[in-house]
């Protein structure tokens, strides 16, 4: 019986210690830690989710036990009766021990019939040919991508599926003919969602032309349509077209693009336009428009933003959604990760750095030939704390008002709820020309009539970012998800140097300061005693003689800084992969000496206790002047 007890005492200390944990950090719900999780097996890939026509939700997930790739990958749904919190009526759509079934999509008929379509090795090949080097014998034994493109039905909302499985077939592009087995198998797979317009299903799917350095060596997209299978009693007498028309489907920009173009997701505009997005190896993400039903396209252009600027992104999964309010999101990861071909030990970075995730906001606007999509600036939507976690393929569900969105760090899926208000603020952005007030902890404007000396104001101090948690037995640390943010008016001076805008560092190296650094960037630099965190805007934002207006966001919950400069959220530009940095986890504050030190350029300053959000600063740019 001691015994027993002792175990039990251990067993409570165990679990306080790891609840306790986990509460104490993850209140941020933009950590994806804080989201429900999406049973699986082991590896899990692509939570796609409809609503059925009973009112629960249905989830699709590629799954295995191994890892992505590996023998015994398949197909399971389940359903959910309360948002995504919990799963039931698990099956599996093709057995484990059966050929890889993977990268399944789902699309919902009129009738409520449901359909899944999905890579299947149906000839259960068990290699192919791909590049030597890097694959041993030119031979790829990943045989998850090739094969044939299938799909099943459910008429129970998602509760049983149809024992039979339909082949689609797929008309061959030149990437089919040119690939080492002249077409005769096919290299493809899908992470697009399925989508109707005018009664007709359109299923993406991504051509591959070869395997080799980076895995898939060219790829461009495709769309298969069927205009008789949303009505078929017997979906096996659908017919279906491969298009865009031609032999080529949707690749990069063909005067400066690379070979890869890839994933596409799509979405119809109000005039019935197709809008589509996919990524590349060349640092950006590219988009384009068809205004006849996917025949044919627009010529591919690289990602912009309202403001006309370049959008960057790496090699993982974009995705655009089309909400009810009739406005658009749009997951991507906001930095420039770029295939360097002349760097082979390098050949995995365009993949990498999937953490945080950024959303951008579309609107609709008229143009010449048709509706499109105008982008907002984006903000951080989930992150990770381990800065190496990957993740991606997310699919937005809306219920009752509020957005819930899936995602997947292939090893755990979860469903998220939203802030709404997060979404708002990027669709109203655009129009945004208030100064925030909320969380404001110290304004100062200068009330020189011409410049003078420094002067020194006092103020009360940032909220903490790490600190000790006395819950715990160890007292050890726990984190916050604090931040704070600077907005700074000043005068550019003419010569250059290192300027200290704002100073409020103690005698010890404490607390933080503000200066244009030696190559004439905004820099922000804090310290709290041991631990020492800096970061700059982009090259070129300042103009020697001119005046400046930035906010500098310290975010506590991803530990990223940014800039918003003139009212544009740095990305790096041309010079840097990264226009965000991040600072360590373990940095206990920015506080040091209780007074600031006030250079004359300054015009005046506010100091937040919170993050702002990328739309609130531009905003506080845009508001009207005193």
């Amino acid at each position: 019986m001691k015994r027993s007890n002792q175990f039990q005492a251990l067993l409570t200390v165990v679990l306080f210690l790891l609840l306790g944990n986990v509460s104490a950090q993850q209140t941020d719900w933009r950590n994806i830690r804080s989201g429900w999780v999406i049973p699986d097996e082991s590896y899990s890939d692509q939570p796609y989710v409809i609503k059925t026509d009973d009112g629960a939700w249905l989830c699709v997930l590629t799954t295995a036990l191994g890892h992505e790739g590996s023998s015994g990958q398949h197909l399971i749904t389940q359903r959910s009766l309360d948002n995504g919190k919990t799963w039931e009526d698990r099956i599996a759509v093709e057995p484990s021990d059966g050929p890889e079934a993977s990268y399944a999509v789902l699309l919902k008929a009129p009738s409520g019939r449901i359909f899944v379509f999905y890579n299947h090795n149906t000839d259960n090949t068990r290699w192919v040919k791909g590049d030597n080097p890097p694959y041993r014998d030119g031979k790829v034994t990943r045989v998850d991508s090739q094969g044939h493109f299938v799909f099943k039905y459910s008429d129970d909302h998602g509760k049983t599926w149809s024992a039979a499985r339909y082949d689609i077939p797929m008309r061959a592009f030149e990437i089919d003919k040119n690939n080492p087995y002249g077409g005769s198998i096919k290299f493809f797979w899908n992470v697009g969602k399925a989508f109707t317009h005018k009664d007709k299903a359109y299923v993406p799917v991504h051509k591959v032309g070869g395997f080799g350095e980076g895995f898939f060596t060219s790829s461009e997209g495709a769309l298969l349509c069927s205009g008789n299978l949303l009505t078929l009693a017997d979906p096996a007498a659908a017919t279906w077209e491969t298009l865009p028309d031609g032999e080529i489907g949707l690749r990069a920009p063909s005067d400066v693009g690379g070979p890869i173009a890839e994933e596409q997701s799509f979405v119809v505009l109000s005039d019935g336009s197709f809008f589509c997005v996919y990524r590349t190896i060349d640092g950006y993400p590219v988009y384009t428009y068809s205004r006849d039903g996917g025949h044919t396209w627009d010529p591919p252009q690289y990602m912009r933003y309202a403001d006309g600027r370049l959008m960057k992104h790496p090699r993982a999964a974009n995705f655009v959604w089309k909400c009810e309010n009739g406005r658009y999101l749009y997951w991507f990861h906001n930095h420039g990760g770029r295939f360097i071909r002349e760097h082979p030990q390098r050949r995995s970075i365009a993949y990498n750095d999937r953490n945080p995730v950024w959303l951008s906001g579309g609107i609709e606007k008229d143009s010449p030939e048709g509706k499109i999509i105008e982008w907002s600036q984006p903000e951080i939507l989930f992150y990770d704390n381990d800065p190496l976690i990957r993740m991606s393929y997310p699919d937005l569900i809306e219920e009752a008002g509020k957005y819930y969105v899936t995602e997947t760090q292939k090893d755990i899926a979860r469903t998220h709820l939203v802030d709404t208000r997060l979404l708002e603020h990027l669709w109203e952005q655009q129009e945004n020309i208030t100064k925030t007030t909320r969380g404001v902890l110290y304004h100062w404007e200068s009330q020189r009539s011409k410049p003078g000396d420094v002067v020194e104001v006092t103020w009360g101090g940032f909220p903490e970012f790490y600190k000790r948690d006395l819950t715990k037995i160890d007292h050890g640390g726990k984190r916050t998800n604090g931040g704070f943010s600077i907005d700074i008016a000043f005068h550019v001076p003419s010569q250059k140097g290192n300027v200290k805008l704002l100073d409020a560092m103690d005698e010890q190296g404490r607390g933080w300061q503000i200066t244009i650094n030696d190559e004439q960037c905004l820099e922000i630099a804090f310290n709290d005693g041991q631990t020492r965190a800096i970061w700059a805007c982009d090259k070129g934002q300042l103009r020697a003689g001119a005046d400046c207006y930035a906010s500098i966001i310290v975010d506590g919950g991803p530990n990223v800084i940014s800039f918003v400069v003139n009212g544009l959220l740095n990305d790096g530009g041309d010079s840097r992969q990264f226009g965000w940095g991040r600072f360590s986890p373990y940095i206990k504050s920015a506080n040091g000496n209780p007074a600031i030190s006030v250079d004359n350029n300054v015009r005046e300053f506010t100091l937040y206790d919170r993050a702002l959000r990328t739309s609130e600063a531009v905003g506080n740019y845009r508001a009207p002047k005193n």
